[in-house]
């Protein structure tokens, strides 16, 4: 029997099955389709092929045989057995069910072609509806597949910290102010970094009982990822927060929390990269805050009243002004 080209000297993945995806901050009961595009840059050539047919057309996929998608391909059905065991799904027939039922689930979501990019014709009202859904599908997806787990035993970490510094450039360090103000308005000691040469120099000095999260979207921003490894190398804890689980920033993180944001060729996906950023880190500043409920109430209502008498018609003993009629 002839061997196609794709099967030889190639290893098995492991672990198989949907703990593998697990273990890379991915929730057992995500999308096939979620997984798929966050572990995309991780696989083999030949599986990548097979990842762009999936992605294409999940629908036509969920009907193909083996032996059609393959062909579609360019490889061969062993590799595509690979492929599904890469993603977590097992093999092929699973993968036609999980496929079957995500599309079903996106039919009842809308029937209107949103999911795709904004085009040069598209008119402002399609722009603003493209924008919401991929926005709001942001929201959803990374909230079905994040690792609760996972998420749970990071808050715990920060809750206990004797201080957190948050890595990010970019638009990722807009996403690591804002984790940082919400963290220092509860009264836990925390810094956010941008700056490469300032981030290296908040790594070194880190000790055990910190903790350090690295925020990139694609995992592979140079100067988050270093600042996580001299980090952990000092004793902390490190934590990123990513779109993609086999990312070089998870090499280097004790902890990972994933996002599933669509990146789209008009970019109208790094709006939404953002917001998936942002779902993570809320969720993460209020199980801290749970974890220190009385303090954390008291710490907000003396940051409000802090700044109660900067907002326009608010009196210095923090009741609001009465309207001027002008007479």
């Amino acid at each position: 029997m002839s061997v196609h080209p794709d099967d030889q000297d190639v290893p098995e993945p492991s672990p198989d099955g949907p703990e593998a995806a697990v273990g890379q901050g991915l929730d057992a009961d995500a999308s096939p389709l979620v997984r798929i595009r966050s572990l995309l840059p991780g696989l083999a050539r030949a599986e990548q092929r097979v990842a762009k047919v999936v992605l294409d057309d999940p629908s036509a996929v969920a009907r193909r045989s083996i032996t059609e998608v393959a062909l579609a391909a360019n490889t061969s059905e062993t590799t595509v057995t690979r492929f599904c065991k890469a993603i977590g799904v097992g093999g092929y027939p699973q993968l036609r069910i999980a496929l079957a039922a995500d599309t079903a689930r996106s039919a009842a979501r809308s029937t209107r072609n949103l999911g795709g990019d904004i085009t040069r014709e598209d008119d402002l009202a399609s722009v603003v509806s493209k924008v919401s859904f991929a926005d709001a599908r942001a929201v959803e997806e990374t909230a079905e597949q994040l690792d609760v787990a996972e998420l749970e035993r990071v808050i715990d970490l920060l809750a206990a910290a004797g201080r957190v510094d948050v890595y990010g450039v970019g638009a990722s360090a807009f996403v690591a102010a804002d984790l940082q103000q919400k963290l220092h308005r509860i009264g836990r000691i925390s810094f956010a970094w941008s700056d490469t040469h300032i981030m290296l120099t908040s790594a070194a000095v880190l000790k055990a009982g910190d903790v350090a999260v690295g925020m990139s979207h694609t995992g592979a921003t140079t100067d988050t990822v270093e600042a996580l490894r001299v980090a952990r190398e000092h004793g902390a804890t490190t934590v990123a927060v990513t779109n993609f689980p086999r990312s070089p920033i998870t090499e280097v993180a004790d902890h990972v929390l994933t996002t599933a944001a669509r990146e789209t060729t008009f970019r109208s996906g790094a709006t939404a990269s953002r917001i998936a950023q942002l779902t993570v880190i809320d969720c993460l500043f209020i199980g801290v805050a749970q974890r220190h409920m009385d303090d954390a109430v008291s710490a907000l209502d003396a940051t409000r009243d802090a700044v109660g008498t900067h907002r326009l018609g608010v009196r210095p003993d923090g009741r609001r002004r009465p309207r001027d009629t002008g007479k």
